[in-house]
């Protein structure tokens, strides 16, 4: 009877030792889990909170939208052709939207901006119809062009129908290379000068092709940019 009454208490606290070690380890396993926890929500926390605001990296941002700077002495262009016949050309200048279809200033054929070559002052905007206009008042406007001007053409629908041998060769005296290849629908974008000696390097012309096409009837839209010299002289 005595032995059983042992027998009994050491299987009592065997089984007493066996729950402690149990709740023991729970307890420290529950503890453990919860100082991961607290050091990751402290990280999410940490990661959360704004920088200091000297840490910042604001990115450089250039004159209309330029992947960099111009030099000193020279002006920055931006522009590009018009998409199809729905969205018209741009063209910036010096940090300045000098026309686009949401200023409303642009039209079907081909877009002009006049700069002063010396100061970067616009001088005179216009447009003309060369689908359904006149070529004339074209070669009045390119005739009338100041010494020393920079010229930006941008083409829109279709630059080239009215187009005409006199008109053509103005355009290249202005330092084009691509005008007397300029077709029906053809994408065309140019900047050059009253008075250049050479041929403009900013100039971009893609033809009308069914086969390369990006819209239908229309090729896809040229972009340029670039930095003009400042005429000294």
């Amino acid at each position: 009877m005595v032995v059983t009454r042992m027998v009994r208490a050491g299987g009592i606290v065997k089984l007493a030792a066996i729950i402690f070690t149990f709740v023991l380890a729970a307890y420290l396993a529950f503890e453990l889990l919860e100082v991961k926890m607290d050091f990751k929500l402290g990280n999410v926390i940490v990661k959360s909170l704004p920088m200091h605001r000297d840490d910042r990296v604001t990115p450089v941002r250039h004159k209309c939208g330029l992947s960099k700077a111009c030099p000193d002495r020279h002006f920055a262009f931006k522009m590009a052709s018009g998409a199809a016949s729905v969205v018209g050309p741009k063209i910036c200048l010096e940090d300045k939207l000098i026309m686009s279809g949401v200023k409303n200033n642009v039209g079907r054929g081909i877009n002009i901006v006049l700069v002063n070559g010396k100061t970067g002052e616009v001088n005179k905007t216009d447009s003309f119809d060369m689908w359904g206009g006149d070529v004339a008042p074209l070669i009045q406007f390119l005739k009338a062009i100041p010494e020393g001007t920079i010229t930006m053409m941008a083409s829109f629908d279709d630059p080239s129908t009215k187009l005409n041998g006199e008109a053509r060769k103005l355009i290249a005296d202005l330092g084009s290379s691509s005008i007397n290849n300029l077709g029906f629908r053809d994408n065309w974008i140019f900047v050059g000068g009253k008075g250049i000696k050479t041929k403009s390097p900013f100039e971009q012309h893609i033809k009308n092709s069914a086969d390369t096409n990006k819209y239908e009837g229309w090729p896809e839209v040229l972009e340029m940019e670039g930095c003009v010299p400042q005429r000294t002289n």
